[in-house]
């Protein structure tokens, strides 16, 4: 089982030779065995030969010190051919692609390159002549597209994270099918150099990991400005919001749901709305067909041209080359003339003007990332129309430049995970993805791969109790995200305990100090469970004067947890009062 980006940091932090993390991917990778799943790999040789210069080099300024991962064989790496799902199409590249460089930078290490969607073309990943990668969590079930092998690279555990790209969904539907984080940013925050183009004015590339906090780390390596790119747009440099309070959340109004007959898909969606109520948010249904009547254009209106642009030369001297689904596809392209596309553009542009009025209702749309899954074999016998469905909710983002990210949310009652979608306005990625980290911390559903041979059982992890920044949604939470921890419950101390907020830290934070019976208050906090590893790597991370003791708590037992030092408090702010950090920040 591969370790977060987190752990492994601080695994090689401590000391782990990188080449070691690569013997064992590269275990993993053969133990998988799945040979559908990538188009082509990295020699182990040359790998190994690249950790070593990466080690030789030194951590610092590489913030993915020595991890790997893959990229969508849509994206050019050097020494390895893209050909897109399609032989007829390879080549050589001579650079890598523009974000596969800043990720080398960042000290990355690519391990090869995976299958996909013939030319990015599908949502169910069944279209390639180098066969179906398997679902990780369900070998009957389809893995999902186009990014199949990305995404279920990632969801077997083979590596912490990869590169996919997104038009219609490609980056978050796989993300959903395989229980993992979705993440696709902003148009134009990501570099499209060296990408094969599906719709060139929509086309994003998008991030595979297990958990919101790994995700967003990558796409912090990623983000910036190319000037080579035409559509590429210079966006401040992204932060991981904490979880405001009261946000308001969009949701489709409950007759415009559609789940085609999946009753655990609508069960799950309606836990999901649940969560996120209990995290504070205030769920606005909406009227959602004017977006689902842009999500119809997408394929059935003249975009499905610039598929065809990408592609010209190939499908003019020898279509035969193409999937036959795909080449269906895109040969539909020619009904459409100028005339149909500009008419296209200006409701487009109707269509923009009308949907913008409903940000001004909520925060960020909460959706269902896909309305179900299906089996391979439901694919095949019908694979227009069942790919069509799902895209019902990822089919308008990029057409309204928008940004969204997928994120495991609950558990059906099947057992595979649902997954919820967070869309808001370009730019808003930062908080959409600080909600995507609150809802799976609390989504009972494990960022460890597989479901079925997940998670250590409870005795071999450690309880923490956090009373300050490290609580769900805010600026430090991400710290117990990265390595590995799951949101366990909400206690209260016993009523001998005092809560100060410190001076001169940044982030604000509380001090808890024990003042013995009737001195004191109880204070609210929470519990979080973490691996030894992880446990150690997190204490050994807490600055003075804080420290970790046993705190006593209301219901009888007692936890390790945040304690500061009496010194400390001489001068700060008694703040007991509000029973906790959260509504201490509330009344400010």
């Amino acid at each position: 089982m591969t370790a977060t980006i987190g752990t492994l940091l601080a695994a090689h932090a401590a000391g782990k030779p990188l080449t070691a993390t690569l013997e064992e991917t590269y275990a993993r990778i053969e133990k998988h065995n799945d040979p559908a799943l990538f188009i082509a790999t990295r020699a182990k040789p040359e790998a190994l030969a690249i950790a070593e210069r990466v080690q030789a080099s030194g951590p610092e300024g590489k913030p993915l010190y020595g991890v790997p991962f893959v990229v969508k064989d849509n994206i050019d790496v050097a020494g390895l051919a893209t050909t897109a799902a399609c032989p007829a199409f390879a080549y050589r590249p001579g650079k890598s692609a523009f974000v596969v460089e800043r990720l080398e930078r960042a000290g990355a290490i690519v391990i090869g390159k995976t299958n996909l969607d013939q030319f990015a073309t599908g949502l169910v990943g069944v279209r390639s002549p180098y066969g179906i990668p398997r679902n990780a969590l369900r070998s009957d079930l389809i893995p999902g597209g186009s990014s199949s092998g990305s995404a279920t690279a990632v969801g077997a555990g083979l590596v912490p994270f990869s590169l996919g790209t997104d038009t219609a969904g490609s980056g978050r539907v796989p993300a959903a099918f395989n229980g993992i984080v979705g993440l696709k940013p902003s148009l134009g925050a990501l570099s499209a150099s060296g990408v094969v183009p599906a719709c060139r004015t929509l086309d994003t590339v998008s991030i595979f990991a297990l958990n919101v906090a790994d995700a967003f780390a990558v796409f912090q390596a990623t983000c910036a400005f190319d000037e080579n790119d035409a559509y590429c747009r210079p966006f401040p440099p992204p932060a991981l919001s904490a979880l405001p309070g009261g946000i308001r959340l969009g949701v489709p109004r409950a007759d415009q749901r559609p789940f085609f007959d999946d009753r655990d898909a609508s069960a799950a969606f309606s836990q999901d709305l649940a969560l996120a109520q209990s995290l504070g948010a205030q769920i606005v249904e909406f009227d959602f067909e004017p977006f689902a009547e842009i999500a119809r254009a997408l394929y059935e209106g003249p975009w499905v041209a610039e598929r065809y642009a990408a592609v010209k030369s190939l499908i003019e001297s020898n279509p035969e080359a193409l999937h036959p689904v795909t080449r269906a596809i895109i040969e539909g392209a020619r009904k459409f003339d100028a005339v149909a596309a500009f008419e296209a553009f200006y409701r487009l542009a109707d269509q923009k003007r009308k949907t913008s009025r409903v940000w001004s209702e909520f925060d960020a749309m909460l959706v269902p990332t896909a309305p179900r899954p299906y089996t391979i074999a439901e694919v095949e016998a019908d694979p227009i129309r069942l790919n069509s469905r799902l895209g019902t909710y990822t089919n308008f983002v990029n057409l309204l430049d928008l940004c969204a990210i997928a994120v495991p949310s609950s558990l059906r009652a099947d057992g595979l995970p649902s997954s919820v979608t967070l869309i808001a306005p370009a730019g808003a990625d930062g908080l959409i993805a600080g909600l995507a980290a609150a809802i799976q911390a609390r989504s009972g559903v494990s960022a460890s791969p597989p479901p079925q041979a997940q998670s250590p059982s409870r005795s071999d992890r450690i309880e923490i109790a956090v009373v300050g920044a490290h609580l769900l949604g805010l600026p430090l939470n991400r710290e117990l995200i990265e390595l590995g921890a799951s949101f366990s419950r909400e206690v209260e101390t016993t009523p001998d305990y005092r809560l100060f907020a410190l001076t001169g830290s940044n982030p604000a934070k509380p001090g808890l100090l024990r003042v013995g019976e009737g001195d004191g208050a109880a204070i609210k906090a929470e519990l979080w469970t973490l691996d030894r590893a992880g446990f150690g790597a997190f204490v050994a991370k807490i600055p003075a004067p804080l420290g970790i003791g046993t705190i006593r708590l209301k219901d009888g037992g007692s936890v390790k947890g945040f304690l500061v030092e009496a010194e400390a408090v001489k001068a700060a702010e008694d703040i007991s009062r509000f029973g906790g950090w959260r509504a201490y920040l509330a009344a400010r």
